[in-house]
């Protein structure tokens, strides 16, 4: 894999850096693995209730991510992320259990739709929510981006919008040396 990607399908600054993430991958020839991360897990015990269902239904969406990744089936996990963050983010929605389905029949993956209440697949979101945040954190959110010959994670790239392709293959040139160096810790600015 050039990357792995940590993410919260719940989160729409995530979805954001995903799309630069799909250009870059698109452009450069690049594999991405795409494995969980909760923010259910991060917030357990303190998740609004108005968040309540969107949390939940991003679990079952975990779920399924994790059991993908299981079988090494990673473009497949990615083109499920595709499709559930075009009918939540790109279309104003939160996420449902309704459109978890949807997302995975429009997928093509409507013979994996047991992972999505399979519960025995938590422990395998608990893993790899654990494995990037300790890569990351502390204080850290979705998404986290690892990278072979890196050290340590990172929380982001966080995009306020989704890059066109060569501004994409910019953050993408300059964020590898970075996150290499073990002596960079982070760059931010206050969101608009």
């Amino acid at each position: 894999m050039d990357a792995t990607f940590f993410f919260d399908p719940a989160c729409p600054w995530t979805w954001r850096t995903s799309r630069w993430l799909v250009a870059v991958a698109e452009a450069r020839g690049l594999a991405v693995e795409w494995r969980a991360f909760s923010l259910a897990i991060l917030n357990e015990g303190n998740v609004p209730p108005q968040f309540a269902e969107a949390m939940a239904a991003s679990g079952r969406a975990l779920r399924l991510v994790e059991a993908l990744r299981a079988q090494g089936r990673h473009d497949d996990a990615g083109r499920f992320y595709t499709e559930l963050g075009t009918r939540t983010h790109d279309a104003g929605n939160p996420p449902s259990d309704k459109l978890v389905t949807e997302a995975v029949e429009a997928a093509g993956l409507g013979s994996e739709t047991a992972a999505l209440d399979d519960e025995r697949w938590d422990e395998a979101v608990r893993k790899s929510h654990a494995l990037s945040y300790a890569s990351a954190g502390p204080d850290i959110g979705s998404p986290v981006l690892m990278i072979p010959g890196a050290q340590r994670g990172m929380h982001g790239p966080i995009v306020t919008e989704v890059p066109g392709t060569e501004d994409a293959l910019v953050i993408w040139d300059s964020l590898l040396p970075l996150i290499r160096l073990d002596t960079f810790h982070e760059i931010k600015r206050g969101r608009r």
